[in-house]
Order: structure tokens, then sequence, then C-alpha cells
């Protein structure tokens, strides 16, 4: 069912118009408060209605309200967490980058061309990949795999003959026969050479199935990368050549006549390279590495430059773990002028420039969201009558504190509230306390507390205590998801990702909160967000309403995130819906995906969803009969065992 979007009107007059300004300033301030702007590369937005929009491109006028797409799959009867992908945003970073490596060779005057390759591992989703793989058609954009699987994957999937079909990573004698067979059927198959004894395996079943390969050799550099990947990179990076195995190389395949296949040269100094002087620094020893290489009279064709293409997450345009501090176009020129530079001091002719970019082409295509479940709080209500001269002194003591709190005490008056928590938990756990005084002091500790975090905020107090103080203050909002599964890089590497509310973005948000997940472990929780100038440890957030849902985004899930998630507390796989967008911002769900339900994830870990329903019957059978349960009860717990076992693993909504 295609959807309308809401065009922009003519506009108002009078006290609508003025209505209609005030609520776009606090549009604006929202936009300003989470970075879309900054971080949204032009894809995501907010409308009038404040909520929040996505676009099929940089350029498009209008986008789909994310918050109606999910009222309609709730209504449909989805549940969330849900996967969003929007494959027109694909569709858009593959032609972005071909344009800009276009654009930087018409420039440079540079005397070969560009073919990228889609890193399969980035995202292995057939969707996204056979999608790419269509769209990228008029440019060749190809394929990079880098294990049994993905080129299995490879091999069965429509994409041009001319297209590159990379196959990197270690290799058995399995990997490179099937490698071999996709040349033999016309695919434009490199092997690169990722180990010495590779070299040797590929020139053996070379041999054997008389099918000669296009060979590529991977080099160790030097040069590394920046940010989080950096040690993947460098002269002890797990993959490549040193200068000395590459001459042996090389004079092994003169030695089997397969010298004139060698026509790839490739690196990679790692993912997400946040500083453009360490892409141009690789650049320049690969470049001389294959000026040297192509001097010696082989017919090098292509320098594939690997990939660390990066994306920003947080919108600051730094080299932060979470950023980059450069452009694409920036990116595809330091490519180009830095190896034909090189290569015009050494009398070389350029070669081919290759790209394994997956993460600037999949990072902004998908998101997640998901329900505010509800929230956890240290902000206690109390009451302002004096407990009175029957009260422990503590109690009393507490109560005075924050009654007599003002904005000009409020610094002392937090430290002795401190003592006093202290003095509180040592008569408690002496027996000079009880349980019910010990709540009552304890909810006159966190009203001092809220009290002076208050002012504190209002003088712009920088007070470690008070960083602190505001730490532990802000709310928990208890987010239906398992940040194990939905986004494991923030979990495992503290990669920062855009959170956002999908709606309400038109009014102030006044909370101060961190997430926490329905994961029965303390890791489970989001405390780190994004910031242009630091990393927050909390976000704001706007108050829950009862009977009213509040949906959160977490943005930027394309890249990795899809398949290094886990089943911790056997959290499955989300439910997808596929979206495409049309010019008046209206959009159609052309595809929805099932989520693991829990007979799915149960079987991961060798349950047989049969053998569980036989044992349950049993046990059910054997309370009936020792008169536990009646027999109508029995069939009622069975019914609804079953009916678990195919529900989805996530919570309800409330």
């Amino acid at each position: 069912m295609r959807v309308k979007g809401a065009l922009n009107k003519k506009p108002l007059r009078n006290k609508t118009q003025c209505i209609i300004m005030v609520q776009l300033w606090k549009v604006k301030k929202s936009v300003e408060l989470y970075g879309i702007d900054r971080w949204g590369a032009g894809y995501f937005d907010v409308n009038e209605e404040g909520n929040l929009v996505v676009k099929p491109n940089q350029t498009a006028e209008h986008g789909a309200d994310l918050k109606k797409i999910v009222d309609q799959l709730v209504a449909e009867g989805d549940r969330l967490p849900i996967v969003l992908r929007f494959p027109q945003i694909l569709e858009d970073r593959v032609k972005i980058l071909n344009e800009c490596f276009r654009q930087a060779i018409k420039e440079a005057e540079y005397g070969a061309s560009y073919k990228g390759v889609f890193p399969v591992k980035v995202n292995q989703n057939k969707d996204v990949v056979q999608r790419l793989l269509t769209i990228g058609e008029d440019y060749d954009y190809g394929i990079e795999v880098g294990s049994k699987p993905e080129l299995a994957a490879a091999m069965g999937l429509k994409f041009k003959h001319d297209a590159l079909f990379i196959c990197n990573g270690y290799k058995d004698d399995d990997f490179i026969t099937s490698a071999l067979y996709a040349s033999a059927i016309g695919r434009t198959v490199v092997i690169v050479v990722d180990a010495v004894q590779e070299v040797f395996r590929i020139i053996s079943l070379s041999k054997k199935y008389k099918i000669k390969p296009l060979i590529g050799i991977r080099c160790k550099l030097y040069s590394r990368g920046s940010g989080k990947w950096v040690s993947s990179g460098g002269e002890v990076g797990k993959f490549g050549l040193t200068s000395g195995q590459i001459l042996d190389c090389i004079e092994t395949l003169r030695e089997n006549d397969l010298l004139e296949q060698l026509k790839m040269l490739h690196f990679h100094i790692g993912s997400q390279i946040t500083e453009i002087r360490r892409v141009r620094k690789a650049v320049i020893e690969a470049a001389r590495v294959y000026s040297k290489v192509k001097q010696t009279g082989i017919d090098i064709r292509y320098l594939n430059v690997g990939g660390g293409l990066g994306v920003d997450y947080d919108g600051s345009r730094t080299p932060s773990d979470s950023s980059v501090n450069y452009s694409i176009q920036e990116y595809a020129n330091t490519v180009v002028y830095t190896i034909k530079d090189i290569c015009n001091e050494e009398a070389v002719d350029v070669p081919n420039i290759v790209t394994e970019s997956g993460r600037a082409v999949a990072a902004y295509h998908s998101l997640m969201v998901s329900n505010v479940r509800g929230k956890i709080s240290m902000d206690y209500e109390v009451d302002e009558v004096d407990p009175g001269e029957d009260s422990p002194k503590v109690v009393r003591d507490l109560y005075e504190v924050w009654r007599d709190l003002t904005a000009k005490n409020y610094v002392e008056s937090f430290h002795y509230a401190l003592e006093m928590k202290n003095d509180m938990v040592s008569l408690f756990n002496l027996g000079h306390l009880s349980l019910r005084d010990k709540a009552v002091a304890e909810r006159y500790f966190w009203a001092s507390c809220k009290k002076a975090l208050k002012f504190a905020r209002v003088h712009k107090d920088t007070l470690e205590d008070f960083d602190e103080l505001s730490k532990q203050m802000a709310h928990k909002y208890v987010f239906n998801f398992s940040v194990f599964q939905s986004f494991a890089d923030y979990w495992a590497i503290g990669q920062l990702f855009p959170i956002i509310p999908i709606h309400r973005l038109d009014e102030r948000p006044t909370e101060y909160a961190t997430l926490v997940d329905i994961t029965c472990d303390s890791d489970g929780k989001v405390d780190k967000f994004i910031d242009i100038w630091d990393v927050k440890d909390k976000i704001e957030l706007h108050k829950l309403r009862e009977n009213d849902p509040y949906y959160l985004a977490v943005c930027m899930l394309g890249a990795y995130q899809d398949t290094i998630g886990d089943y911790h507390n056997l959290f499955g796989a989300e439910r997808e819906a596929h979206v495409e967008i049309y010019d008046d911002g209206s959009w159609d769900i052309i595809k929805k995906i099932d989520g693991d339900d829990i007979a799915n994830v149960l079987g991961y870990a060798s349950y047989d969803k049969r053998g569980l329903v036989n044992n349950m019957t049993r046990s059910i059978k054997e309370a009936v009969d020792a008169n536990k349960v009646t027999n109508a009860m029995g069939k009622r717990i069975l019914s609804r065992y079953k009916k678990d076992l195919e529900s989805y693993t996530y919570l309800k909504q409330n």
C-alpha cells in the first residue's frame, strides 16, 4: 500500500502561522541537539509534525515519515524491534562513490579508470548485496569475498562479468578451486595472494584444472590507518607479503609461466580511517611498490587501495574514532592525485584504481527502531512535612538539608548530604536504623541531590562531583532491544551510533537518560552518545507518557552490525521491513522479513522443538495425574508453551 507523504504547504497566516513558526523553531533545535544535519549526510530530516524523516538520496526534497512507517507496521501486527532498510540510499551511495572518482580522474587527467567492489563482509544480506550489484552495473561495480561461504554466495549472484570478483582472505584448495571455476565461466576473478604459501597452491591447482586465473598480491605496508582498526595494518598486520616475499612470489610465478596473470597489487590499512593524511601516506607507499614492480616489465593493471573509507557517525568532521576529517570527494582526489604524482615521478603508466569501500556504501541504508518500555529513576518524590522529633537524627538531618538547600548553598549542602548518606548506611548495617527509616532517608538524600543538580546546571557548575552526580541521576530508559544483537560494535569496541527519537521532535526533551537493554547482563546498556565536541554520557529524551509509545531509532547500522550480533540471552535477529520512497514523500513497504522466533534461537543451541514439546507434554500429564493441575489447565499450559515457541524473542509493547 502506498502511503501519501506530507508535501510542503503554502505559508499559513496570523495565529496559526505563529504556532507553526514556534513549532519549526523547536524542530530546528532538535535537529541541532541530535546533530541530524551533521551526521545525517542529507538522508535524515525532521518534518513539521516533529517526526524523523528519511530521504532516498541527498538531493531529495521530500522523505518518508519514520513514525508513520512504524505506526503502519505495528497496526499490521509487526512487533518491535524492527530493522528498516532503505535500498534507494544504497543506490545513492554507489552513485556518489563512483561519480567522485570519475570527477577526480577527469580533473587530474588521469590516464586510467576506477572500479569499485563491495566487500561482502560489510553486509552479507542477499537483498543488500544483490541490490548493490544490480544498481552498480553502469559502473561495472563488483564484489569482494574473504571466505568460502562468501565465495559461494557471490558465485550464485547476478552481476556483470566485466565487474571485478576479488578473492581475499586465507584460502585452502577448495576455496581456490571454486575461484578457478568462477573464472572459467567468465567472471573476472582475481585471486589475491594474502600469504606466501597460497601462491604454490594457486599454481598447482591452475595446472591441474588448466585454468589460468588473474592473480593479485597483497602488500604489507609500513603505513597504518587510524582509529579503532589501526592495528589491522602495518608491518605486523595479519595479511600481506613483505617486499622480499613479493619478489619471491613474482619469481615463482615467472618460473611457472603465470607471471602474465599477475594483474593486481592490493593493500588494506584498516577500516574507518579517520584521517585523510593516513590515506595519502599509505597510497604513496603502495604507489611506489606498484611503480617498482611495473618497471620490471610486469603488466600490473590494477592498484587496489582496499577499504577504509570512513563515515562520520558523530557529525564532528574530525579524526575522532567515530568520525572522519574528509569527504568522499576529498578521499577520491587524494587517491587519484597521489597515485598520478608517484607514477609520473617513476615514469610508469598509472594503474586502474580499485577500492573495497563497504562501510561508506552500506552504513546509512538501515536503522533499527524499538520502543521504550519504562524507566529506572532516582527521581524520588518527598513529603514536605517534617518527619518529627521521633525520627532518627540522620533522617531529620537529611530532611533539613533538602528543605534548606538553595542556589546560594547548594555545593556545601550537597557535600553534607553525602556525609549523611554514609552515616545512614553505617547505622543501617549496624542494626540501628529500620528499613522504613532507611527508605525515608534515601528519599530525602536523592531529593537533595536533584535539587542541588538543578542549581549546578543553572550556574553551569563544572565541579567534578556534579558531573558524577549527573550520571547517577540520569534516568535509565528500558529500551526493547539487545545491544549484543542490534549493534554489537558499541559493546565490543565502543563504536558510537546516532540514537534519536523518531517523534516528538517538536517538543523540548527534558529528561537526561542512558539506555539499558532487556538482556540479563550489566553490559547491556548504552551510556555513550555522539556529540560534536565530545562523547556524551547521557542523552536528552522526552518524558514518557502513559499509554503513548515512545520510539527511538539507532541509525547507520548498515555496515557490519547485521552479522556480527550475537544471541546473548537468546535474543534473536530482528524483523525487517524494506521501504521504497517516492518523490512526493510517499512510500511503500516492499518487503518484510520475519525475525527469529524462540524455537529458531533454541535450535541454534541444539534444542529440538519437537523434543521440547514432547517433554513438556509428559510433564503436564504427570502434573494432571498427580492432581497438581486440572486437565483443562494442562491443555492451556501446553497451548501457551507452543505459542511461546513460535513467538518473537523480544518483549511485547505494554
